[in-house]
């Protein structure tokens, strides 16, 4: 640990010694990258940080018929190898290999980019939102299942307590994309990211991330397109409809403000729809 990211530091090797340190006060180091730039927004740092790299249980993924298992300490390097070619899993597959750049992607973990608190521009999130994720926590009380969407909302006052210990998966998805806009002036943030997965009853499924303070599903236009008599994986189609049901407020930032944020959306929708259609899983189409 660099100097003055606090006075205690716990590496735990099982999950019973982090939720002690847990229970003294520690923070849970996820999102190193973002927690040491803390100071430059104003939030001073941790007195007492716990790792949970050296904990075996939480560094695997899991994968059988109907169901994937993904630790919480899994990089986005391993997670990226782990799915390569798994059908449905396109869009998380790219979300773990395009975020940041290679050298974070071999340290910076699952769980830390979705508990990194107050960073808009995780790509997991909205990848993970379209898979329809449930995260599972360690609590005081014990294990504890919730939904993405509500982890995501709700993650400031459930991290006040619990450790994010694995992702659940169902394998309900026949093909999945992962869209993202970077600015090189912005460094390896994204302006805006759009995730779409498609599922076996043929349903399109649509998340933003980087646009708002929070990803969510785009359920207006999931449902646009739903009720839309042309087809709705034609890309055009799908850029006109996100214009007219573009119901996002951008956020201002430093690389981009909120205005430029939602007008991107549309052609993101228009490049996501067409990587859905190469997939091998709409070949249907």
């Amino acid at each position: 640990m660099a100097p003055g990211v606090g006075r205690s530091f716990t590496a735990a090797s099982t999950l019973e010694e982090a939720m002690a340190a847990r229970r003294q006060g520690a923070v849970v180091l996820a999102g190193g990258t973002w927690m040491m730039r803390d100071p430059q927004r104003g939030v001073d740092l941790p007195d007492a940080v716990v790792a949970l790299d050296r904990i075996p249980a939480l560094s695997k993924v899991e994968i059988d018929s109907d169901h994937v298992v993904i630790g919480a300490a899994v990089t986005h390097a391993v997670l990226g190898r782990a799915l390569h070619g798994a059908a449905g899993f396109e869009g998380l597959v790219a979300a773990a290999e395009n975020a940041a750049n290679p050298g974070i992607r071999r340290v910076a973990t699952v769980g830390g980019n979705i508990c990194a608190l107050d960073f808009a521009a995780a790509d997991l999130a909205p990848a993970l939102l379209v898979c329809e994720a449930t995260v599972e926590l360690e609590t005081f009380e014990g294990p504890k299942l919730i939904g993405i969407s509500d982890f995501l909302k709700d993650r400031h006052a459930l991290l006040a307590e619990a450790i994010v210990t694995r992702i659940h998966l169902r394998r309900d998805l026949v093909a999945s994309a992962h869209i993202r806009l970077p600015l090189r002036k912005a460094g390896d943030y994204p302006v805006a990211v759009v995730s779409l997965a498609v599922d076996k009853d043929k349903r399109c499924r649509i998340a933003v991330g980087s646009v708002e303070p929070v990803a969510r599903r785009w359920t207006a236009l999931e449902q646009a397109m739903r009720a839309s008599q042309a087809s709705a994986l034609d890309p055009e189609r799908a850029a006109g409809l996100a214009l007219e049901h573009n119901d996002f407020q951008g956020r201002d930032g430093r690389e981009a403000e909120g205005w430029y944020r939602r007008q991107v959306l549309p052609p993101l929708v228009k490049r996501g729809v067409a990587a859905l259609l190469k997939t091998e899983g709409l070949a249907w189409l």
